[in-house]
């Protein structure tokens, strides 16, 4: 379609550091060494296919919803480790953006010296939902979003949202002891779902657009237009918190559950590219209305030999099955040991939604622990938790530590607070020669009242079954981690920020905590 010309005239509709995004609402990015996926919306319906220009090879638009409002973009056959410059165009090559740049990652066989990650959890929720007495669901997208371009402002190769994109518990939401009143109201004046009809091609479709725009739409924006961006989904995302008591059992997920979580990812962000070590066929992959080998629920982010990423949503396959229960589904699980096994980068980090290491008493996490009074306890029964999620813990934990080279790591969100541990033994598991180092990488967006210390009287705590050495003990605040990883050493710089510290501070923050972990062997 030949070379694209210049924008002639500029919209007042600039993001922070003066970039014309037309039109567009939000724009998220995800690449590999030679693929890139686009997610895209724009303010309002378009009436033509869109174009992405990329480095000259110009690619059609695939539509996502039924109105034309959400676009997607697929390129594969790029160059690994390079540059390239990226712009919307009509039909007639009439500009619908102003170019923008974005890097693909090296070839798998590469060996890069240095890859930087932004990391966190909790970006989700909305602060126009509130309680009677004036107290908001979720911190302001202001703040939000001042503390995603403090991380933006080091120049990370890739960012990672660990689950809970959304925050619109339906069932759970409307029993919720602090919010239900908030969540009724809240649907009283923008809309109920209808179960009974598609998600797509129905009324679901405006309000899911209307409150998931609220929520991931309006609070990324474009910032993160030139850095791939993965997000995973936890509990929330399914339009439930986890809950279990003789009212309601709010997972496994159900059929509205799940399509009401596949849709906004369809909508808002990428899905998992593919990669040579994950099987196309593996649960939540190659689905028939998602584009060839994308997985929905467990993704891998691989920068050269220096780093494999693997990270698995605890939730859409969870079941209550006693011991052969599990959180990540079977083939899932055999495919994080054989990965984990596989020392072929130089460092290899897991990225569960649910979090290893720390417990608050609920329900669906990994372990048996139930709050009594303001302490938690085993020695109490935790209604329908089942024993195989933590069967499945140690079979994951055990892969983990029998690297011999490479030091046991993993991230993970989930939890409201930002924390280091090394987890040293679990149940009949020893790990002292080899210690599990377990991180949580903080949270964006809670407000005072969803930390699990408001909510359940305790914050994160070490679980009964483990033995834990606590270096950063759980600190209920909002923040990031930004992780430096070179052959030898992983870095990690933890940020951390509360009202009523002054707003203004967050666009200097400072790590309050830097950890160094080594591998094993040189």
């Amino acid at each position: 379609m030949g070379q694209i010309a210049n924008a002639t005239s500029k919209s007042q509709d600039v993001d922070h550091n003066n970039w014309w995004q037309g039109d567009i609402s939000h724009l998220l990015p995800m690449v590999n060494h030679e693929r890139l996926l686009l997610k895209v919306s724009f303010q309002t319906p378009l009436n033509e296919i869109p174009y992405l220009d990329l480095g000259g090879r110009v690619i059609a638009g695939c539509q996502s919803d039924t109105h034309g409002r959400f676009w997607q973009f697929h390129a594969d056959g790029l160059e690994s480790a390079v540059e390239y410059s990226l712009q919307f165009v009509t039909s007639s090559l009439k500009p619908l953006c102003d170019p923008w740049p974005i890097q693909t990652f090296p070839h798998p066989e590469d060996e890069p010296e240095h890859v930087r990650l932004l990391m966190y959890t909790c970006a989700g929720g909305d602060e126009a939902k509130v309680t009677p007495d004036g107290r908001p669901e979720a911190i302001s997208k202001v703040v939000r979003r001042q503390l995603f371009a403090r991380g933006l402002s080091f120049e990370p190769d890739a960012v990672i949202g660990i689950g809970d994109q959304v925050y619109l518990d339906i069932k759970s939401g409307i029993a919720d002891s602090v919010y239900g009143d908030a969540v009724r109201a809240y649907f009283d004046e923008h809309g109920w779902f209808d179960n009974d009809l598609p998600v797509l091609g129905s009324k679901n479709e405006s309000l899911l657009a209307h409150y998931v725009d609220r929520q991931i739409g309006q609070l990324y924006g474009v910032m993160f237009r030139s850095t791939p961006t993965y997000l995973t989904m936890d509990d929330h995302d399914y339009f439930e918190n986890d809950v279990a008591n003789n009212n309601m059992v709010t997972f496994p997920v159900d059929s509205f559950q799940l399509r009401l979580a596949r849709t906004t990812q369809q909508l808002y962000f990428p899905e998992f590219l593919p990669d040579q070590n994950r099987p196309l066929g593996l649960s939540g992959s190659s689905a028939g209305d998602r584009a060839e080998g994308l997985s929905e629920s467990f993704g891998t982010l691989r920068y050269g030999k220096l780093l494999e990423l693997l990270m698995y949503d605890c939730r859409r396959f969870m079941d209550l099955k006693g011991e052969l229960s599990r959180f990540v589904a079977a083939d899932a699980e055999d495919w994080l040991i054989s990965r984990t096994g596989a020392d072929d980068t130089s460092h290899l980090i897991h990225v569960p939604s649910t979090p290893m290491g720390w417990s608050a008493g609920k329900w669906a996490e990994w372990y048996p622990d139930v709050l009594d009074g303001k302490t938690l306890t085993i020695e109490k029964h935790k209604h329908l938790w089942q024993p195989g999620w933590f069967a499945q813990h140690q079979r994951i934990l055990k892969s983990l530590y029998a690297q011999t080279e490479r030091p046991p790591v993993m991230i993970s969100g989930d939890l409201h607070a930002i924390a280091y541990s090394k987890i040293m033994s679990s149940g009949d598991l020893s790990f002292d020669d080899n210690p599990i180092h377990t991180i949580l990488a903080g949270s964006i967006g809670t407000e005072d009242e969803g930390y699990p210390s408001f909510y359940r009287g305790v914050g994160g705590q070490p679980p009964q079954l483990l033995s834990v050495e606590e270096v950063v003990k759980p600190i209920e605040k909002l923040g990031f981690s930004i992780l430096d990883i070179t052959k030898n050493n992983i870095k990690v710089r933890q940020f951390a920020w509360r009202p009523p510290e002054e707003e203004t501070h967050i666009d200097t923050l400072q790590p309050f905590s830097t950890i160094q972990i080594s591998r094993n062997k040189a």
